[in-house]
């Protein structure tokens, strides 16, 4: 019989006890330990402004292109969720937060990558001269600015619809302001939240060829990735390196949806708010992996030592006591608060005028918000017809779970797949059969953003309550008071949410899809995407600043006009508790 210091195994504390799962889950965490490691030695290595790292396009580097890919998504998403958490639940517990953070998330969503790219690489570089660093973080930055937006809206909209029986169930357990958060608002908003963040992460790999083939005044730093690999394949008309880039990309989103989506969907349906538990999913194996090994099992407690620390500290902070509110302060502080966003949109309206007066003239700014104009008629239209078509579509699949599990990594793959490998086919259909650019090429701009209207469809059906739809099925509705009276009202905010990051995503999508390369051949259609990357491609900041400004000015007034009435009312009037 083995034995260990003295003792039989089988005599060992059932704390201690190997099992199976570790034989997995050793070699698992190790092999993580030891790829972060080398992937932040890569990431340090000297490097001067005007070098250029060899990209080559044999696919015996693409192992290596991928894990430093992967490294810088992975990066990106955790930096996404800590900072979605944080805004979104700003937003969503105060009015006075919410009137500045939702126009700021506005802006930033629609700001794009390549506008984020040349603002701030210059900055990242400085701060780690001399080194590759700056320029990683650069892109690790711009994968952020492709997933955190959608994460921040969807936590956002979950908060505010957290049901009101719920709540007033916590005021009667009396938790603290603290213990409701990470004990009812979180839970409630987990489902939706996973679905986004895997949507998150397929936008990241739609932006990854911008983000890795940093092009700002006239220089271009192509890192080594999968992004520029695909860059450089494109340049050189590569059919069979674009090929083997596709291929790795579906294997990557093969493995991670293998160790972390699939075990998330599993574990956050315990969270599924419902009287009547719905039909058990056998859980997937890295899950009953995560469960059983332990060496999780340590990590557990350690979290939960954690946890219970900060539950003690928060219990033992003294109560501020809260000053009864009056109505005439509080309309007071209101008006205050008001004045000092408009006094701060005016100023900063002002400061642009100024910059733009001095360094572009009045008649370029009506011709860009002419070139705006036409780029938001492709957007309304685009977005259109895709909520046509895929909210049926959605719904049917979320009344599937299993289907929704099976399906979930094809999605996924489509969601992720670069418009720039589409330039290709869609250049070579335009020159051959002499189709016009200014139809033909606004496909690409929803290409990669058709997939959060779909993505949230699907999660908010799957969301919607068991019992309500035996209810429905036992009362005989069907048809179109089916839709009506059930699934409209169930998954609109999941709908809007995932419409207003499809439309702030096609705004940004407008840079890649209005100016499509295929070696030398070159199709360009009207509209401020195109007018931002050429002026970027020529390292003109004021021109960039002036095209951002007023494509910004759109999705500001768009939003207001419409999405924002749309969410309230989702919140007031669409609501199933």
């Amino acid at each position: 019989m083995a034995e260990r210091w003295g003792l039989p195994i089988v005599a060992w504390p059932s704390r201690l006890r190997p099992s199976v799962w570790d034989g997995i889950a050793l070699p698992l965490v190790f092999g993580a330990l030891i790829l972060l490691a080398w992937a932040s030695q890569q990431m340090g290595q000297p490097f001067h402004t005007g070098e250029q790292l060899p990209i080559s396009l044999d696919p015996g580097y693409l192992p290596e292109y991928a894990l430093r890919t992967v490294m810088r998504m992975a990066l990106a998403l955790v930096a996404s969720l800590v900072f979605s958490i944080v805004y979104a639940a700003a937003a969503a517990k105060s009015k006075r937060a919410e009137k500045l953070l939702i126009p700021v998330l506005d802006v930033l969503q629609s700001v794009p990558i390549l506008g984020f790219l040349s603002i701030t690489v210059t900055g990242f570089v400085a701060l780690f001269p001399g080194r590759l660093l700056g320029y990683e973080c650069a892109a690790i930055f711009a994968i952020f600015t492709s997933q955190a937006w959608n994460m921040t809206f969807s936590l956002y909209q979950s908060f505010l619809g957290v049901p009101h029986d719920l709540r007033e169930a916590a005021r009667m357990y009396h938790l603290s302001p603290w213990q409701s958060f990470w004990q009812l608002e979180m839970p409630y908003a987990l489902p939706q939240l996973v679905w986004n963040m895997m949507m998150s992460v397929s936008g990241g790999w739609f932006f990854v060829v911008a983000s890795e083939a940093i092009s700002v005044n006239n220089q271009t730093v192509l890192l080594p990735g999968i992004g520029s690999y695909i860059a450089v394949a494109i340049d050189h008309r590569n059919l069979y390196a674009v090929g083997y880039a596709i291929a790795a990309m579906l294997v990557l989103i093969l493995v991670y949806d293998q160790l972390l989506f699939r075990p998330l969907l599993a574990w956050v349906q315990r969270f599924k708010v419902e009287t009547i538990v719905g039909e058990e999913i056998e859980p997937p194996w890295f899950l009953v992996m995560v469960q059983r090994a332990r060496v999780f099992h340590g990590m557990a407690r350690l979290f939960g030592l954690m946890a219970q620390i900060s539950g003690h500290l928060s219990r033992s902070l003294p109560a501020l006591p809260r000053p009864a509110r009056r109505r005439r302060l509080g309309r007071a502080l209101d008006i205050a608060w008001a004045v000092v966003l408009t006094g701060g949109a005016v100023a900063a309206l002002i400061e642009i005028a100024h910059f733009v007066r001095a360094e572009v003239g009045w008649s370029e700014v009506g011709y860009v918000f002419v070139l705006g104009a036409i780029t938001l008629v492709r957007v309304v239209v685009l977005i259109a017809l895709a909520a046509a078509f895929w909210v049926p579509i959605g719904v049917w699949i979320g009344l599937r779970p299993r289907l929704a599990r099976r399906i979930q990594p094809v999605i996924q793959f489509l969601a992720a797949f670069p418009a720039n490998l589409f330039f290709p086919i869609v250049v070579s259909l335009i020159v051959v059969y002499r189709l016009n650019p200014e139809i033909w090429l606004s496909p690409l701009m929803i290409l990669g953003t058709q997939w959060y209207i779909l993505f949230n469809v699907i999660a908010g059906t799957l969301a919607l309550p068991t019992d309500y739809l035996l209810v429905a099925g036992n009362l005989g509705v069907r048809n179109w008071l089916w839709w009506r009276r059930l699934v409209l009202p169930g998954i609109f905010p999941a709908f809007v949410t995932g419409a207003v990051t499809a439309s702030g995503g096609s705004w940004n999508a407008s840079i890649v899809a209005e100016i499509a390369r295929w070696g030398g051949t070159t199709l360009r259609a009207t509209g401020i995407g195109a007018y931002i990357a050429t002026e970027t491609e020529k390292g003109d900041f004021p021109r960039i600043a002036l095209g951002i400004t007023v494509l910004c000015i759109y999705v500001l007034v768009l939003n207001r006009l419409v999405w924002r009435r749309l969410y309230q009312l989702a919140e007031e009037r669409l609501r199933l508790d």
